[in-house]
């Protein structure tokens, strides 16, 4: 089969991440990148990929830049099987039409709802429901560790409902200078909060209830949670649930690994792009079960976390690889994914085949 032809339409936190790891993968071609901006951001990606301008205007704005477009949105549609839409909220819904009539299948990302693509999709829930589809809505960052980590347990038929407490970040990192909270924290103003529901556009099962605030801090969300199990169970038989499941990762307090900033300075030492991390990581020594009930917290990297999954939601859409757990291994194989570490590859049991 040809490779798949993929362009991404917002050269942002997301969109930048998504077209690397195009690049990185053995089955996809990236076509090119859109986007309406002409700032660094643009003018860097312009040194080493194909640009589009998202509009008349943008184009006009980016010749004016001396950045050289090579088409418009339209043109780089024509071009690709697949387009991936990492606009801004809001934007992809109405940018939806336009690909509709291009013929070409979109990946959508969590800022949008859920009714906007009729899918929602997490690679390890619900791949198989995304084969074929001309659209599906990759969840957001926060969703995604959430169906990963409760995923996994309900799988090993261990969860019977999941209560949690999460901690967003107050903004991304690179507009920290455009806006943010200092010095306060900002609940959300109900309760639940939407990433619960959220959760269950994709696990409708799901027994979960969601408290999130917003924390003065750029790096990362934390999640912590109290599991009602389905049945007394040990810690062992938890951690074997979570270890079973792909792109959950341990770290480790005893390591040192003891605050949002220490995991992050870990990912830039491992020589991540960006200093990403990927997986959901899980405190392993934070973990704890008493009879049936369970509590843990784990740490979710904001910028980078559904980057796989929008891979994998390229390949269910063209149909290229009809099972998950393909998709998911040429994926995480590609990106360098690890279940631990500061354990080396080959002694973990990512593997799952």
């Amino acid at each position: 089969m040809n490779d798949i032809r993929v362009g991404v339409n917002g050269y942002g936190v997301i969109g930048k991440r998504v077209a690397d790891a195009v690049l990185a993968q053995p089955d996809m071609h990236l076509v090119g990148i859109a986007d309406i901006a002409t700032d660094w951001r643009i003018q860097s990606a312009a040194l080493r990929l194909p640009i589009f301008a998202a509009t008349a205007e943008a184009r006009r704005a980016m010749l004016d830049a001396g950045v050289n477009a090579q088409g418009d949105l339209e043109q780089l549609l024509a071009e690709c099987d697949v387009i991936v839409d990492t606009t801004p909220k809001h934007v992809a819904a109405g940018n939806l039409e336009r690909y509709r009539a291009a013929g070409v299948k979109t990946v959508l990302q969590g800022g949008e709802s859920h009714a906007t693509t009729g899918h929602s999709f997490v690679a390890q829930a619900n791949y198989a429901t995304a084969l074929g589809r001309d659209s599906t809505r990759v969840v957001s960052c926060n969703t995604t560790s959430i169906v990963r980590v409760l995923g996994a347990l309900t799988t090993a038929g261990l969860l019977e409902r999941a209560r949690g407490v999460l901690i967003r970040r107050a903004t991304d990192p690179w507009e920290s200078h455009l806006g943010g909270i200092m010095n306060t924290m900002v609940p959300e103003a109900t309760i639940p909060s939407h990433q619960g529901p959220d959760a269950r556009t994709v696990l409708p099962e799901l027994d979960v209830v969601t408290i999130a605030a917003k924390g003065a801090h750029t790096q990362t969300h934390s999640h912590f949670w109290t599991l009602q199990l389905t049945r007394q169970a040990t810690r062992e038989e938890v951690l074997a649930a979570l270890r079973a499941a792909p792109r959950i990762a341990f770290i480790r307090m005893s390591d040192g690994l003891v605050a949002l900033n220490s995991t992050i300075e870990l990912m830039r030492d491992l020589g991540r792009p960006r200093g990403d991390m990927w997986e959901v990581a899980v405190w392993e020594d934070l973990l704890t079960v008493t009879g049936d009930e369970a509590y843990l917290a784990y740490q979710v990297y904001n910028e980078a976390i559904v980057v796989p999954e929008t891979i994998d939601a390229i390949r269910a859409l063209v149909g290229a690889v009809t099972d998950a757990d393909t998709s998911i291994r040429l994926t995480d194989e590609s990106l360098g994914m690890r279940q631990d570490f500061l354990i080396p590859p080959e002694r973990t049991n990512h593997d799952r085949s």
